[in-house]
This record gives C-alpha cells, structure tokens and sequence, in this order.
C-alpha cells in the first residue's frame, strides 16, 4: 500500500524523501562540536514547515524523544506528529530495516562496522533521519540535529561520527569547596550537549570518601547522590563513584576491605555502576598499620604496589565480578605524574587485573602539553592504555588562585585516542565558568584529529551566550583577560591575555593612529563585557560564580578607557582616573572558599595593570 503524504512518501515502510522543492538556500553547514569525523553537504537546507512529523523507531528514549522535540519546536514545528508529514524526521538504531532504510533514502552512509556510541545523519528535502549505533548514538545524533536547526530550517548534511575515545568528561577532584547539588546536576545535562559521557565524583572535602570512608553516607547525603545518578543517566553520562581510603587503609585488614566493599555496595544500591578507588596524594613510605608491615614488610615503592594490586584486585574480582552491570574498577595511583618505570609501577603493571582503568595526569602533575610519545611512554610502563586525568582549568594551587582559567582546552597532541582509553579534566570550584575548558576538553575527546583549538573556544563561548553575537563577543574579551594558565611548578603554558597584550604592544609602538584607535575600541568592549554578561548570558550561575572577576573588569576597562583618553589628549587627569580605578579594582577579593587561600582577583595581570602604569610616559604621536 502506498501511502501519499505532502511530499514524503512512505514505500514498505521505509521513508523516501521526494525532490527538494519548498527548501530555502542555505549558507555553509553550522559548526558543529565536538565536530563530526565526517560531516558533508547534502544539498539545500530543509525548510521546517508549521506540521513535521516526528516517527520514532527501537532505540530512542525518552531524552532523546524529548531533545528531538525541542530541536524541532525552537526550529518552528508548531505541531509534532507521530506519522509522516511535510517534513518527517525519522530516528532510531540502524539496525532498524526502517530507520537504515530511509537513511539511505536520504543519501546517507551506513557504516560498515558501526562504531558504539557512534550514529549517521542525513537530511535532504522532505526528510532527516538519525541512526544510532546504540542508544547513546541516537542521543549524540539528536544533539548534532539540535545544532544544525536554526528558526525555519535544518541545515542539509551527511554525517557519520563517533568518538575517538570511550571515556570523556570531568572529574570533580581538587580540592577546595565542592560544587553545590545544583552546580551538579546542572554539569550532568552540559556534559549530555557536549558528548561527553563520564562524571567522576570524587571532591576531595567528602569526608564520607576520604577522611571517613569507612562510615555510612547520611540518608540526605545518599539520597542526593542518587539524584546524581539518575540525572546522569538521564544525560546519557556514567556516574562513577571514586574513594579515597589511602589515607588510613589497612591494606591487610580484612575489616577495612569489606567497609571498602560495603561503601561500594551502598552507591550500587542507589544505581551507581562504575567505580574508582583514588590511591593519590598518600605516602607510601609508611605504613597506616602494623599489620601491613607484617605483610608486605618495610614500606616502600614494591611494597605499596603489592598492597595495593591485592587491595584492587580484591574489588575488582571480590565484589565488582559478582554484581550485575558493574563497569571495569578504575584507580589513581600514588605514582600518577611521569613516564619513569620503578618498582611500584612494575608490580602494578604485572600484578594489576588488566581490566582495571589506570589514570595518568602527563609529564607533570600539571603538563603544559601531551604528546602521543608521552602517552605512548605512560602505556609502556602500566602495561594498559591510560586514562587522563587532566590538570586543567583546576584552579585550587599556587598562582591559579585568584584566577578563572579560560583558556582554550590546547597543547594536547592529535592522535592521543591511539594511546588512551579516555580524558577527564579537573575542573574549578566555580562549576559555570568551567565549561569552558570542559566544552574543548570533550570536543577533543571526541575527534582529537579533527580538533581546532580556537573554533571550540568560540563555540564553547556562543554555546554560553545562546547564540547571541554580541554577548559571544564579550565573553571572549573576558576568557581573554583570564586566558593565563599556570603549571604546577608557576611557568605559564598559556599565556596572558594575547588578544589585549598584542593591542596594548602595537600602541607602545606606535602610541596613536590606527593603533590607539583600535585600542580604544577594545576597551569600551572591555568595559561594557561585565554588563553585556550579566545580562546576556542565561546561566545566572556563571555571572554569579565570575562576579568578583567581572566586577574588577568594570573598573579594569574604565581605567583602559581613561588611559586611552590620556594617551590621546594628553589630559593627565585622564591618567589619575585611570590610577584610581586600577587601585580600586586591585581591592577585589574572591569569594570565600571558593580558592586556596583567598586573595585578589587577577584580570589581564602583567598586561593591563603594566600598560596602565607605563602609559603616562609613552611619547605622544
């Protein structure tokens, strides 16, 4: 039976789509993040009528329903059918004869050996089909589809992706105050729009899975994480539950293995699948007990590596192998910052069940960049693909504190997915402004090959702004004021402020003109961004969380503002002000407990604050 609707046909059950006509021309494909291993044009953009129909195959849950409908609602669908109409937008897994059907109906590719996670997409004319590997693929095919529909029209295009590596994400691991509930479930549905999957729990202020392990978490507390845990699942994200008991394990008590186990067992009840058992910042040049010493004999690398590879091991084979749906274990270990074999790395790397997910900072506890070498060297000597747990923008150590860092997510080689199994960073005590760094650190993640450094921090920055052009603008004035990113050891791998210091350096050589011109354009932009912010940007958290840094960037773009008058009139008074403003922003404090230790704001620091000092004496043109 055929069954004539509009302009889509439905033939054995397959959709057809007919010729193109009723579409509107198009400008190139949007950018999509994290971006498509491949994505390709398939003629002119789909127009979005007032009626699309919206037919769902196997494989599509609720959140993917829902996502699939919101996309097509802000792209002008007044009315969402469950049958073919003027625009029909098929999904399900590609298994589905349907589904794959219409796929290539529409000119879209089935790939030979579809990879999971992964989906195909295709629209053209009448119809857009999305086909998941799996579940998770429909839910990433329905993100990809929400940033291809703008008001009245879905762009046309071929894609077949999947990612490059199995886990990516955050880990929320430094030390400090931790997120609040809010902050949490509010990252679990910005980890789903960014494709990445995995949400490591593991605040070092928990008492309950650091410095009291061994006790029950509350019923308020359990009850909140698992809150966590449904939310994540909702988002497509794992929660992966992580607990530090090298501070006062004993290792060869078996009193503390099951009080290891019955934590475990306490947050599989809640829903909880994955686990991880954190062994870092711990000496393993003593003992917590003299049991361990009877054991495993004097403390020292061989000796902590046995202790722990039975501890491990204990979890994995004891308790994880006989619960349903459990995931592989996965540690930190004491050694976690270089590529140097030793003892405690040679017993872990032979003695370790080989299921078990090592985690590797870099070179360094926080590396300037990761090459593939390195990583290559680091799955050398654990014997495993690593997983990177990345230092950055984590915020809580010598000169970050009083800094956001806003960088771009950069310096990390192409190629990494060969020989890791995963990337997580470290995040910030402020959770809104984070997703910057984490929006990049999943592109990567995701098409480590296909990554730009520059594009995502511009997406990550309109991704904040809802698309607006102008409020987009002022958050990359600020990401640049706080674009500095120090390394464990203080040197910089990112420097300060480039966008402002190569506009202030033009001005020192050429102290008028089109120099001071430009200048004084970027300095009413400085000054209007905190405004243009807080208005703008939809998240009230990220102005709240950036208030201090935006509050000094008011009077930090006023004095740029007076010293440009200057610069140009020659008005000393005009310098004064600038002074005055610059002493007033320097006064700005962070918010407590939001940094290690408290202290002052640092906006553009060694450039703006440098240039404003040293502008009075700057020849005039």
């Amino acid at each position: 039976m055929l069954l004539r609707v509009v302009r889509t046909v439905v033939v054995a059950g397959l959709f057809l789509a007919s010729a193109p006509a009723a579409t509107a021309a198009a400008p190139e494909p949007p950018v999509v993040t994290p971006a498509p291993q491949s994505m390709e044009s398939n003629g002119r953009a789909v127009r979005v009528p007032h009626q699309v129909g919206l037919v769902l195959g196997s494989g599509v849950d609720e959140s993917s329903s829902e996502l699939l409908r919101a996309t097509l609602s802000r792209a002008g669908a007044r009315e969402i059918v469950d049958r073919p109409a003027g625009l029909t937008v098929v999904a399900g897994l590609i298994t589905d004869e349907r589904v794959r059907g219409s796929l290539r109906a529409v000119g879209g590719e089935v790939p030979a050996q579809p990879r999971p996670e992964g989906y195909s997409l295709a629209a053209r004319g009448g119809l857009v089909v999305l086909a998941g590997n799996d579940g998770d693929g429909v839910y990433y095919a329905a993100q990809t589809l929400r940033q291809l529909a703008s008001p009245g029209r879905i762009a046309a295009v071929k894609v077949v992706d999947h990612p490059a590596m199995a886990l990516r994400g955050s880990i929320e691991g430094f030390y400090g105050a931790p997120w609040s509930h809010a902050d949490r479930l509010d990252q679990l549905a910005f980890y789903g729009d960014v494709k990445a999957n995995t949400y490591i729990y593991t605040p070092k202020d928990d008492v309950y899975l650091r410095e009291r392990w061994r006790e029950p978490y509350p019923p308020g507390d359990l009850a909140r994480l698992r809150e966590l845990v449904t939310a994540a699942a909702r988002h497509h994200v794992e929660f992966t539950y992580a607990v530090s008991p090298g501070l006062s394990i004993c290792y060869s008590d078996p009193a503390d293995l099951r009080s290891l186990r019955d934590k475990l067992a306490s947050l599989y009840a809640q829903g909880t699948r994955s686990f991880y058992v954190a062994l870092d910042d711990i000496s393993y040049t003593r003992w917590n007990c003299a049991g361990d010493q009877d054991k495993y004999g004097p403390p020292g690398r061989e000796a902590a590596g046995r202790a722990q590879a039975e501890l491990l091991n204990a979890v994995q084979r004891g308790y994880l192998d006989t619960v349903e749906g459990a995931k592989p274990l996965q540690m930190v270990p004491t050694e976690y910052s270089d590529v140097a074999d030793s003892a405690y790395k040679r017993v872990l790397r032979e003695t370790l069940d080989e299921r078990i997910v090592v985690q590797w900072t870099g070179t360094d506890v926080v590396p300037p960049s990761i090459s593939v070498a390195d990583a290559r060297k680091a799955a050398e000597v654990w014997g495993r693909k690593v997983f990177l747990w990345d230092n950055y923008p984590v915020n809580d150590f010598g000169q970050t504190t009083g800094r956001l860092l806003l960088a771009p997510y950069d310096k990390r080689e192409a190629g990494l997915h060969a020989a890791l199994s995963g990337i997580v960073l470290n995040p910030m005590n402020q959770a809104a402004p984070s997703k910057v760094a984490l929006f990049g650190g999943a592109a990567f993640a995701w098409n480590d090959t296909g990554y730009d450094a520059a594009r995502t921090w511009r997406a990550a920055a309109s991704y904040l702004a809802a698309g607006d052009p102008r409020v987009t603008e002022a958050l990359l004035a600020f990401f640049d004021t706080q674009h500095l990113a120090p390394t464990f050891g203080e040197v910089p791998w990112q420097p300060q402020a480039p966008v402002l210091k190569a506009k202030v350096d033009a001005v020192r050589a050429q102290p008028g003109g089109r120099p001071l011109r430009d200048l004084a354009a970027y300095a009413d932009l400085l000054a209007a961004a905190p405004e243009r912010i807080r208005a703008g940007v939809p998240d009230p958290a990220f102005s709240a969380q950036a208030k201090p840094w935006l509050d000094a960037l008011d009077l930090w773009g006023a004095a740029l503002q007076s010293t440009v008058e200057g610069l140009r009139t020659g008005d000393q008074g005009a310098f004064a002000r600038a002074k005055e403003l610059a002493a007033e922003a320097a006064k700005i404090r962070t918010i407590p407990g939001t940094t290690r230790p408290q202290g002052p704001v640092r906006v553009a620091d060694g450039v703006l604050d440098t240039f404003i000092a040293e502008a009075p004496n700057l020849p005039r043109a």
